[in-house]
C-alpha cells in the first residue's frame, strides 16, 4: 500500500478550513479523512471513522468525529461534529453506559445540537490521547484479524508497535477495554482489533496516516510471506446470464418481499469472486460470518448460493430455506438478549451464483452497488484467509448482537434517507 499525502493538497485544504472560519487541524483532518476513503482497501461505505482535537478559541478541547451517515471519501466539515471532550473522558471511570445512554451523551456534548450522531467509537477516540485518531477496516488486516489465535502472530508481525484488543462489541464496552489495553502499552502506535480493524494514532495528521499505511503495508507483507498474493480491487469482467437474473427477480418480487416496488440487483464477477464461488465448500465458509461485523446490517450474515443453471422453482425452494434458516438464527439469538428484538426481513442480500458471480440485493441501486463493493472486498479478504490459514469471522452470537444492535440499524435508517 502506498502513501497518497501530497503537501500541495494538504496544503489548499488547510488554506480552504482557514477560509471557513476553521482550524488548520480540522482542514488536515477532512484531508487525510478524505484519502483514506478514497482506497477501498482501507474502508468502504461508511465504514471505519477519524478524529481530530482542538482547542476551541475560549480555551476548551473539543474533538471532531466522524459522524453517522458519512463516509470517508467524501466528508466535509459538517461530517465532523465537534463534541466537548470533558465529558467523554468522565466516562473512563464512571459506571457502564447503556447504548441509549452513551448516544444520549454524545448528543449533549455536540457543540451543534442540529449535528449527525457521533461515532459509536467516539469514546475510544476520546480515551486516545492523541490529536489524530484512524480507524480503518483494511482488506489486509481482516484477512489476518479473521484468523483463529493470531495474538502471538501480530506480536511477531509488529512487535511493540500495536497493542492487542481481544474482540469486544463496538460502543462503550469496546472503548473501556481498549483504553485499558492502550495504557498497559503505553509507547504503542496504534490497536489491532481482533476481527474488527485497526487504530493508528499520532499528534501529526499525516504520521497517523502513514502508519495505517505501514501496518496495512506490513500485513500484506506477512501474507506475501506466506505465499498469499492479496490484490488490490478488481473489475467485474465477468458475463451476466441475463435469462438467470430475471428468474431471481422475479422470485424476489413475490409476497413478503421487503423490497418494496422492485429489486434492484448488482452484478459481480471478479477473478476473485469466480475463485470463491469455485470452491466446494464455499457454502460452509460463507455461513461462518462476514469479514467484519458491521456488514453484517447491509448484506446479512450469510449469502444465498444458487447454481448457475437454477430455475425459478430452484431459486424459491433457496429462498424458502434462507428464510427457515434466518429464522431459526433468530430464534436462538433472541431469546438470551436483554431487550426485546423483531426479526427483520428473512431474505438475503447476497446471492452466489457458483462459479460464476455473485448479486447484490437492495431497495434502490445505490443500496445494491454498495453490497457489490462489499462482496467485491469480501471475496479477495476470505480468499486470503483461507489461503493464509482459516477464515474465522466473529461467531453467531457476537453477529447477531451487531445486526440487531440499535445503534447500527440507526446508523442505516440515516444513511438510507
Amino acid at each position: 500500500m502506498k502513501s497518497r499525502w501530497n503537501d500541495e493538497d494538504a496544503a489548499r485544504y488547510v488554506e480552504a478550513a482557514r477560509a471557513a472560519g476553521q482550524s488548520e487541524a480540522l482542514g488536515l483532518r477532512i484531508y487525510t479523512s478524505r484519502i483514506i476513503g478514497g482506497d477501498p482497501d482501507l474502508v468502504l461505505h461508511g465504514g471505519g471513522n477519524t478524529s481530530v482535537k482542538v482547542t476551541s478559541a475560549g480555551g476548551e478541547t473539543l474533538m471532531h468525529i466522524k459522524g453517522s451517515g458519512w463516509d470517508l471519501d467524501t466528508i466535509e466539515a459538517p461530517g465532523l461534529p465537534a463534541v466537548r471532550l470533558e465529558p467523554l473522558l468522565e466516562t473512563r471511570n464512571g459506571p457502564k453506559l447503556s447504548d441509549p445512554d452513551m448516544v444520549s451523551l454524545l448528543r449533549a456534548s455536540l457543540i451543534d445540537a442540529d449535528a449527525p450522531n457521533p461515532s459509536v467509537e467516539a469514546l475510544l477516540h476520546a480515551f486516545l490521547p492523541f490529536a489524530f485518531v484512524d480507524h480503518t477496516h483494511a482488506t489486509a488486516i481482516l484477512a489476518l484479524a479473521d484468523q483463529p489465535d493470531m495474538r502471538e502472530t501480530v506480536r511477531r508481525i509488529y512487535g511493540e508497535r500495536l497493542a492487542y484488543v481481544p474482540y469486544v462489541m463496538p460502543g462503550f464496552d469496546l472503548s473501556i477495554v481498549a483504553d485499558r489495553i492502550y495504557r498497559e502499552h503505553p509507547g504503542c502506535e496504534g490497536l489491532w482489533l481482533e476481527n474488527h480493524g485497526l487504530f493508528s494514532f499520532a499528534d501529526n495528521a499525516r504520521t497517523s496516516y502513514e502508519l495505517m499505511v505501514e501496518f496495512v503495508t506490513m500485513a500484506e507483507k506477512e501474507l506475501a510471506r506466506a505465499g498469499v498474493m492479496l490484490s488490490g480491487p478488481q473489475p467485474s469482467d465477468g458475463e451476466e446470464d441475463p435469462a438467470l437474473r430475471a428468474r431471481l427477480e422475479k422470485a424476489l418480487a413475490r409476497g413478503g418481499s421487503p423490497f418494496g416496488e422492485g429489486v434492484f440487483l448488482d452484478y459481480r464477477s471478479t477473478v476473485a469472486i469466480r475463485e470463491h464461488t469455485s470452491i466446494e465448500d464455499v457454502e460452509a465458509i460463507g455461513l461462518r460470518g462476514t469479514i467484519t461485523p458491521d456488514h453484517v446490517i447491509r448484506i446479512k450474515p450469510w449469502p444465498m448460493i444458487v447454481a448457475p443453471d437454477a430455475s425459478e422453482d430452484a431459486i424459491n425452494t433457496s429462498l424458502d430455506a434462507y428464510a427457515e434458516r434466518y429464522r431459526a438464527y433468530f430464534a436462538r439469538n433472541a431469546t438470551r438478549t436483554s431487550e426485546p428484538k423483531h426479526m427483520l426481513d428473512a431474505y438475503p442480500r447476497v446471492v452466489l451464483v457458483r462459479g460464476k458471480g455473485m448479486y447484490a440485493l437492495g431497495a434502490n441501486a445505490r443500496a445494491a452497488k454498495i453490497g457489490g463493493d462489499l462482496c467485491e472486498q469480501a471475496a479477495r479478504a476470505i480468499n486470503a484467509a483461507e489461503a493464509y490459514g482459516r477464515f474465522k469471522p466473529v461467531g453467531e452470537a457476537d453477529l447477531f448482537d451487531m445486526e440487531y444492535w440499535s445503534l447500527e440499524q440507526a446508523k442505516l435508517q440515516v444513511a438510507s434517507k
